[in-house]
């Protein structure tokens, strides 16, 4: 790698949102571009764009961004940056439009991906920061897993905020990095610590473009894993992950995500499976089953439960269904059901109970049991 990389001329947006103008460029890809999608950003734009400067990576880099509509100075506080951070040896390429609304954060990814140039993409949410090392550790964990997403762990900013599922970031084993892919918490490999190949983002799909209210990131990341590619992630705190309440991620609505989790885990896991057993009779087991197609409803084989109420009542009935009679399901206390079992108790709430009824049974994850709660 050159550590002092000639700059690639690029230029910004004419306002069409079609990239640089006249000015010719280089040919040759960079080693990793840093995509950056901004919308209205500009109080967190300084602190993030001092954290890519410091980047310790001796390679080729690039910050691509694009800017969705901002009614902010935004695009202002960016090319403020573009001299410092070609000194540095970055190339730069802004762009954007103008539209009266802003197109949503997956067309904003894309635009930032289509006018990039790296062999390799690291996406950095406008609003995180990035901590020194972060390029050059995942860059070398992709070149040793070439098929694979590359994610890191996280500090959670304001400290405190979102503790169950910085935890959650943070302590998945690998394989749980798979197994753990149907928990409401979303991607385990989340979002804005994601790097990759060129060639593993275009094997996948763009993301989805529609806009507000998409899990783009959910949606991109399943299809992933179905495409077969790996996921890896490197056990260092490599991001600042901002939490604010104006994150995208608030306007995904529970019902839209909770659809896109049971289909998954209907064409993964159910459609495998002859018969199992919803872990919990209460209200998430119980939407679980009613969301159910009909052949996978037939396989389950009872609920099972701790509370001896659940079980005193000896079985659930669908009062939904059309069929006559109207099915009804055992339930069962959990040492009395057969597995495998679909978990529907969340995890870290139980005070580590529900992790020693499982280990009691001497069961495995991603065989004997999945955890979608």
């Amino acid at each position: 790698m050159d550590p002092n990389p000639s700059k690639r001329l690029r230029t910004t947006d004419r306002g069409d949102g079609t990239g640089g103008g006249g000015e010719e460029e280089e040919e040759r890809a960079v080693d990793v571009s840093i995509i950056m999608p901004v919308f209205n950003a500009s109080c967190w734009l300084d602190e993030c764009l001092q954290a890519v400067l410091h980047q310790d990576f001796l390679g080729s880099m690039e910050l691509s961004v694009f800017d969705d509509a901002s009614t902010d100075d935004s695009r202002t506080v960016v090319e403020g940056w573009r001299t410092r951070l070609e000194e540095r040896g970055f190339s730069v390429v802004v762009s954007g439009h103008d539209s009266p609304q802003p197109r949503g954060v997956g067309y904003a990814k894309n635009k930032a991906v289509s006018q990039s140039r790296g062999q390799y993409l690291c996406f950095q949410d406008a609003d995180d920061i990035m901590l020194p090392q972060r390029v050059r550790l995942q860059y070398e964990a992709s070149l040793l897993h070439h098929n694979s997403l590359i994610g890191c762990r996280v500090q959670r900013q304001p400290e405190g905020s979102t503790e169950r599922y910085t935890r959650w970031i943070n302590s998945l084993t690998q394989d749980q990095l798979f197994t753990q892919v149907y928990t409401s918490h979303g991607p385990t490999v989340v979002m804005p610590t994601w790097f990759c190949s060129r060639r593993l983002f275009l094997t996948v799909r763009p993301f989805d473009e529609g806009g507000k209210g998409v899990p783009e990131d959910l949606l991109f990341f399943y299809q992933l894993l179905r495409q077969g590619c790996g996921l890896f992630r490197v056990d260092r705190c490599l991001l600042v992950y901002r939490y604010h309440e104006k994150a995208t991620t608030h306007s995904v609505t529970e019902k839209t995500i909770w659809k896109l989790r049971v289909d998954f885990l209907q064409e993964r896991v159910l459609s495998q499976w002859e018969k199992f057993t919803i872990w919990n009779a209460g209200k998430q087991g119980r939407m679980l089953y009613r969301s159910l197609n009909p052949i996978n409803q037939k396989k389950v084989r009872c609920f099972c439960d701790v509370d001896e109420n659940k079980i005193q009542k000896g079985f659930y009935t669908y009062e939904e269904s059309k069929e006559r009679p109207k099915p009804k399901i055992p339930v069962l206390h959990y040492r009395d059901a057969t597995g495998p079992f679909v978990i529907c108790v969340k995890l870290d709430m139980t005070g580590g109970i529900l992790e020693e009824n499982l280990n009691s049974l001497q069961l495995k994850e991603g065989a004997d049991y999945y955890h979608f709660n």
